[in-house]
């Protein structure tokens, strides 16, 4: 009993000490209130993507409908030019309900659009789309073969051969895992990692957000059920295999997050602080490749949901959020990498 009493008490001062800061007025945003639309044709949205085109635009997709898991949901896409989003467009709709895009941009300015349908995530089918033409136009959907489904929620890491590490996971009945799905030919085939779990605890972690680490290593950071915290793993070899998951001292509510490396060399983590609700939404920095982690801004601290978050630096240096807001609206913001 003395021992379980320690853990806890330490576990409570971690969380009080980790408190954030609240500078959300320093964030710049794109439009007067920094919602990608305002009245759409659909009541609800949800799990955005941000990614920028070799023209230097961005689009962000997400998927939308009358609720999640409804029949209508379809991916939705808008593109930000000269500081203005415009009309909303479907590009993709299956027989089933659809979930997760993930955006990226590949090195010849070809756009690939990854996303899944089922009627609820234990019986997903991935699909992959392509552009040439900066996301004017998409092609025919390529369907993955099955157990693959690419990037689950975060964009790929991109390796210096072009490889594509897709940070996918898998949920089923009383098991959850990720894994990291390996193409070398931009989704034509496929490889997988090992498993990844938490030791003990295989109904534990899904949606990872790949980035590279110190050392030449690659690190992963996890959504966590019943666990309270983020979960990190790392690989040596390129992301072919992986350490077991472990705790970070950052909490986690059983919602998404995300990870990107900044131009400057330090790592930016998206976030909610909190291990039961899915606010505030907060930003935290490492400097030492993931090891550590210091909160910096909150960008949403009202009640409500602000969740599925999606980070890109541009090629001019600033970064792009955009996540969810109470499941009726996609935000975007924009923030300087010095005011972090």
């Amino acid at each position: 009993m003395r021992k379980t009493s320690v853990l806890f008490l330490q576990s409570i001062l971690a969380f009080f000490s980790l408190k954030p800061s609240t500078a959300s007025g320093k964030l710049g945003q794109c439009d007067s209130n920094g919602f990608i639309f305002k009245n759409p044709p659909f009541k609800s949205c949800h799990a955005s993507t941000l990614t920028e085109t070799a023209e230097g635009d961005i689009l962000c997709s997400w998927f939308a409908g009358k609720e999640e898991g409804a029949s209508d949901v379809a991916i939705w896409i808008s593109r930000l030019k000269e500081g203005k989003w415009e009309d909303l467009t479907l590009v993709a709709k299956e027989d089933k309900p659809c979930w997760n895009p993930v955006l990226f941009t590949l090195n010849s300015g070809e756009i690939l659009l990854f996303y899944k349908a089922g009627s609820h995530p234990q019986v997903w089918s991935g699909f992959l789309k392509s552009s040439k033409d900066h996301g004017r136009t998409w092609s025919v959907s390529l369907d993955l073969p099955a157990g693959v489904i690419g990037p689950v929620k975060n964009r790929p890491l991109m390796l210096e051969d072009q490889t594509l590490l897709c940070g996918s996971s898998w949920e089923s009945w009383r098991r959850w895992g990720c894994w990291v799905d390996i193409t070398q030919d931009q989704g034509k085939s496929w490889m997988k990692s090992n498993p990844i779990n938490v030791k003990n605890h295989l109904f534990g972690i899904i949606q990872p957000a790949l980035f590279f680490s110190k050392n030449g290593s690659i690190r992963m950071v996890t959504r966590s059920y019943q666990i309270g915290r983020i979960c990190t793993a790392e690989s040596k070899d390129q992301g072919r295999t992986w350490s077991e998951a472990k705790l970070t001292n950052l909490p986690n509510p059983n919602s998404s997050v995300d990870a990107i490396n900044l131009q400057d060399g330090r790592v930016l983590l998206i976030y909610n602080h909190s291990e039961t609700e899915r606010y505030p939404l907060n930003l935290a920095i490492s400097e030492d490749g993931g090891d550590n982690w210091t909160p910096s801004l909150t960008l949403e601290s009202k009640p409500g949901e602000y969740s599925y978050p999606c980070l890109l630096q541009t090629k001019d240096g600033k970064i792009h959020i955009s996540y969810t807001w109470n499941r009726i609206r996609i935000k975007h913001i924009t923030i300087n990498p010095s005011d972090l």
